[in-house]
């Protein structure tokens, strides 16, 4: 009996350090989304070394926590919602990797934006205010993750649903600007980039929460759409 709540107490262990882990990820990525939009506002190039150097150690969270499911999987052999915890967990911190691809790219769009001597801000309307919102919901969605909310995570996919129609608004404005303006070409398809990566960085935060509900709920809510309205 004593060996049997031992080794119970092991798992409970393992589990809780792994949601450590995932938030400290997190975290860190959050840091790097944050320093891409400064970057972006200030023309601080100099940070984009620093924010390429950051998603290699983003990229060795990834690798460690993926090795620590796996060894989960293979030693302690979760059933139910433990096995959901473990599986949700090993695609969550894949999307928190691709986050971190994401704003890798914006920080380097932002690079040559100014090293061609240009200020994105003339041309991007509502960039920072569109990059703010998603960090929201990366920071909600992580918030969600470690209350195990699905009704957070829910609030989180119908937010990104506004993300969307303001990233597509983005893109009319730059649109007509490069219209009206030849010569803002090269900065409005390096904006339109990184309008892009910032859209899909709200996508990967709706993924999240998506595997949220899958742990807490057991369910897809990906093919419940009357939920998500």
């Amino acid at each position: 009996m004593n060996e049997t709540l031992h080794v119970s107490s092991q798992f409970d262990e393992d589990l809780a350090r792994l949601r450590t882990h995932v938030l400290q990820m997190g975290g860190v990525v959050e840091t790097q989304i944050s320093a891409a939009i400064e970057a972006y506002s200030s023309g601080e190039v100099a940070s984009v070394k620093t924010i390429v150097e950051t998603d290699r150690r983003i990229n060795q969270l990834e690798r460690s926590i993926d090795e620590d499911c796996a060894h989960i999987i293979a030693q302690r052999q979760p059933a139910a919602s433990d096995l959901r915890l473990v599986l949700g967990i090993s695609k969550i911190v894949t999307d928190l990797e691709r986050t971190g691809d994401e704003a890798k790219k914006i920080a380097k769009s932002v690079r040559r934006i100014y090293e061609a001597g240009h200020q994105p801000t003339q041309y991007g309307v509502g960039i920072r205010h569109l990059a703010e919102a998603v960090l929201a919901l990366v920071r909600r969605s992580l918030d969600a993750f470690a209350r195990q909310d699905a009704a957070q995570a829910i609030e989180v996919i119908r937010a990104d649903q506004d993300v969307d129609l303001e990233f597509k608004s983005i893109i009319r404005q730059l649109i007509t600007h490069m219209m009206e303006d030849p010569r803002t070409i090269t900065t409005s398809l390096e904006i339109m980039a990184i309008s892009r990566a910032i859209e899909r960085i709200g996508d990967h935060a709706k993924n999240i929460c998506e595997q949220v509900i899958y742990v807490v709920e057991g369910r897809d809510i990906r093919h419940d759409k009357e939920a998500i309205k």
